[in-house]
Parts: C-alpha cells; sequence; structure tokens
C-alpha cells in the first residue's frame, strides 16, 4: 500500500501542467468525455507497466531517443491539427459518434507524449524503491487522476471558445511540445 499512496501523490503531482495534462485538456474541448479518458487510461497503464517492468534495465538511453522521436511526432500532429480536415455535417456526426477512433487516437498521443516524460521517469524510480505492483497501479491512478481534472476544464472550456481558437490553440500546444522534447532529447546526448 505505500507504493501506491507514494507512487499516486508523486505522479498526480508530477501530472500537473504537464504536456499529456494540456493535450487532455485539449482533447476534451473536441472530443467525448468517455473515450478520452479511457484513451488516456489504456496509454497510461501500459506506459507505466513498461516504466516498472523495465526499471533501469535501458537506463539513459531510453528518455533521449523517445523524446527525440516523440517531439517529431508531435510537431507531425501540430501540422495535422494546423491543416485541419473538412467534415461534413454527416461526417461530422458520425465522428462525434465513433468512440473507437478518438479512443485509438488518444492513446497513440498519450502514449507517444509518455515515453520519457518525467512521469514515465518517476514510475522507473519509484519502481526501483518500491514495490513494482503498488507503484504501476498508484502512478496509473494518479496520473489517470490528473488528467481527468484537465477533462472537466476542458469540457468546460470547449463549451465557450470558438472552433477556430481549439484548432490554433491545440496545435500550437503540440509544436511547442514537439520542440521541447527534441530539445530534452538533444540535450541528453
Amino acid at each position: 500500500m505505500e507504493a501506491f499512496w507514494i507512487s499516486l501523490v508523486v505522479i498526480f503531482v508530477a501530472e500537473l501542467g504537464d504536456k499529456s495534462q494540456l493535450m487532455a485538456l485539449t482533447f476534451a474541448t473536441r472530443f467525448r468525455t468517455l473515450p478520452v479518458l479511457v484513451g488516456i487510461t489504456i496509454a497510461t497503464t501500459v506506459v507505466h507497466l513498461l516504466s516498472v517492468a523495465i526499471g533501469g534495465v535501458l537506463g539513459d538511453a531510453l528518455p533521449t531517443a523517445i523524446s527525440i522521436a516523440a517531439g517529431v511526432a508531435f510537431l507531425g500532429f501540430a501540422l495535422w491539427t494546423l491543416r485541419g480536415d473538412e467534415l461534413t455535417a454527416d461526417e461530422a456526426r458520425k465522428a462525434q459518434q465513433t468512440t473507437r477512433s478518438v479512443l485509438v487516437a488518444v492513446t497513440v498521443a498519450f502514449f507517444l507524449s509518455e515515453l520519457g516524460d518525467k512521469t514515465m521517469l518517476a514510475t522507473i524510480t519509484l519502481a526501483t524503491q518500491h514495490g513494482w505492483f503498488g507503484t504501476w497501479i498508484g502512478s496509473t491512478v494518479g496520473m489517470v487522476a490528473a488528467d481527468a481534472l484537465a477533462i472537466v476544464v476542458g469540457r468546460l472550456l470547449g463549451t465557450h471558445l470558438p472552433e477556430k481558437w481549439i484548432k490554433y490553440g491545440a496545435s500550437a500546444a503540440f509544436a511547442i511540445f514537439g520542440i521541447i522534447l527534441i530539445a530534452e532529447g538533444i540535450t541528453q546526448l
């Protein structure tokens, strides 16, 4: 239980203001809450399981390579978001109803953003000091709770912001996070 509570608190605090929490807020302005939250939970569960499983096996090489790859992917997300897609009214209605595509998009984006992130590294560190199972469950719950908080805020903001602002804001956020991830990866070389 100690590993669970320590991991929950540490990861919850580490996630506050983190790029993935801001991504949760952004996704929540555009999509229904449940698929966003489920996607975050799936990605977090897998990343944190990997974190506790690999611990120090890959050591310092992991954050560098993944940080740069994730940064490049985020720049691609920024361009894709900025370019946008034109949907007919019927397609927009179907997209809102298609939980699976939103779930896949959110899961992949969160998975990539968390690889090599501070919460992943914190989970690896916690797993070396505490039991892996408690660390895994606690870190996952802490992160999902912090991101759920962002989803609530995103849902509230999304009803009051014009879609153009959301598009530009999301694109800028992805670009900024992409540049930050690449810079972090380069400084770790």
